[in-house]
């Protein structure tokens, strides 16, 4: 079972394949397998990360589970995890402590691999005094920029059901609440893999607030893919648009958007522009200015 499973990874060039020689040197019909470059991501790095976790997250009976009610949801309208569920996604951990475990490790596995390469590119924390991370789950993105940037004093604000399991970080204080309501005052807003997970009207209310929260010289800190408007063929686009239709299946009026969509957020929401900061690793920074 297992050689069949490695043959077809092999197929799509996952692991190399290469069969055995006997004493003799007569090529034999055993296979012989061996790590590609792509599979190395799924093997733990020296500290312990890898992309593993969140292979497991996306095929998860839960995150599968939504996929049975797409077409449901198409013809009849609603959320297809809603409407498996009876919930909202970010409500179901709550109910599930095992996917929420399984959720956690991927969200953290994940932020750690992209955070890493954000860190030597992009250069826009250097002059931060108060950055708050707003749905900043455990705390992995402050604990990685504050370690390069000890001068910040991180504020990572989440559920207060999420943040039962976040761990203490020099110079990063945790703060429970909903970014619907409010969110707490800072130079900057950091906001990674969070505009995604909801339609234009939450995502306005929450860019309403985070304008609020920050001085006149203030700025938000956005990561997120940006798709292109014609649906190109590149390896980049396929995966923008497949975390898109990931966003349709599991989160209400989540959604990839292009470089016009994140500008028509930014000035509806009272920002005066935006800037594209950097690319990296399929993902955007992009500065909102107050």
């Amino acid at each position: 079972m297992l050689d069949r499973l490695l043959r077809l990874l092999s197929s799509n060039s996952m692991l190399y394949c290469s069969l055995s020689e006997d004493q003799q040197g007569h090529i034999s019909p055993q296979r012989l397998y061996s790590l590609a470059p792509a599979s190395k991501y799924f093997v733990m790095d020296a500290g312990g990360v890898s992309f593993e976790p969140t292979l497991n997250l996306t095929l998860d009976k839960v995150f599968l589970g939504s996929w049975t009610e797409m077409k449901g949801a198409i013809m009849e309208g609603g959320i297809p995890f809603n409407r498996v569920y009876g919930m909202h996604a970010f409500e179901y951990p709550i109910v599930d402590p095992r996917f929420n475990d399984v959720f956690n490790n991927a969200m953290a596995n994940c932020t750690t691999i992209v955070m890493k390469r954000v860190l030597e590119i992009y250069e826009g924390f250097e002059h931060i005094n108060k950055l708050v991370d707003v749905g900043g789950g455990l705390g992995i993105n402050l604990k990685l920029i504050t370690s390069k940037y000890p001068h910040i004093h991180g504020v990572n604000f989440d559920l207060p059901h999420v943040l039962e399991h976040a761990p203490s970080y020099d110079g990063v204080t945790h703060v429970g609440g909903d970014m619907f309501e409010s969110v707490p005052d800072g130079d900057v807003i950091f906001l990674k893999w969070i505009l995604h997970d909801w339609s234009d009207e939450q995502c306005l209310k929450l860019l309403k607030n985070c304008h609020k929260a920050i001085p006149n010289d203030g700025k938000v800190i956005v990561v997120d893919s940006i798709l292109p408007v014609f649906p190109e063929s590149t390896i980049v686009a396929k995966t923008g648009f497949q975390a898109d239709l990931l966003m349709m299946a599991q989160n209400p009026g989540g959604k990839e958007r292009t470089k016009d969509e994140f500008m028509k957020l930014a000035l509806e929401s009272g920002f005066s522009g935006i800037k594209f900061a950097c690319y990296l690793s399929g993902f955007w920074v992009v500065e909102f200015f107050k």
